[in-house]
């Protein structure tokens, strides 16, 4: 499915997000605070678009994704960048060697979240630390309710205009309404060994940064 929607997944991800997706990633560019010479695993990465704030910091980056697909497209863009295949229930990292680890709009993706939390702790070095941006719960009611009927009804529409598969969309917009809330997704990284878990709410609570910390 992602690889289909690779070629405009960044135009399509700007326009339904009404330009909020940019000001999503420089959030999590602040919250992962790469430093010169640390190693950052962006996980779900794409085509490498959101490495780009990582590598201007100086750190060294590694850009990894499932869809062959998007590696393909990141690469004709970012030939620069060591993209990586991989499978976020099973790294193909060796233990402790990230600083950081971070996971932009695709931890909701991954089959078996627990599997891919506990990996990524594995990889992360002690002290490290975790950045997930990922969609979540309205947090005034009346927003929410707008959100939901704007996830369900305007959403596949405005996929099919601009996207090369607007069903995707539509898995988009019921993978986001079963995903769990913020206090959820903190329960589910303390139980795979993160320590620290705490998150911030970004336009409404449409998407909250969730970090915490290796012990």
């Amino acid at each position: 499915m992602f690889d289909d929607v690779a070629a405009k997944y960044d135009l399509t991800n700007d326009v339904l997000s009404l330009g909020q997706a940019r000001l999503w990633r420089k959030a999590v560019a602040r919250a992962v605070a790469a430093r010169a010479g640390e190693r950052v695993l962006d996980l779900a990465a794409g085509t490498g678009t959101s490495s780009l704030p990582f590598r201007e910091a100086g750190a060294y980056v590694v850009p990894c994704d499932f869809s062959l697909g998007m590696l393909r497209e990141g690469k004709k863009r970012h030939p620069g960048l060591p993209l990586t295949a991989g499978d976020a229930t099973r790294l193909p990292f060796a233990d402790g060697v990230f600083d950081a680890v971070t996971i932009s709009f695709g931890l909701r993706n991954v089959q078996d979240t627990q599997g891919a939390l506990g990996e990524m702790l594995r990889v992360t070095r002690p002290g490290g630390r975790i950045v997930i941006c990922e969609f979540s719960h309205p947090t005034w009611q009346p927003f929410r309710t707008v959100y939901t009927e704007y996830l369900m009804r305007a959403l596949p529409p405005i996929a099919t205009s601009v996207s090369s598969n607007p069903d995707a969309y539509v898995y988009l917009a019921e993978s986001i309404r079963a995903w769990p809330d913020q206090p959820g997704l903190a329960a589910r990284l303390r139980s795979a060994g993160w320590e620290r878990p705490a998150w911030r709410n970004l336009t409404g609570g449409v998407v909250a940064l969730h970090r915490a910390y290796k012990p």
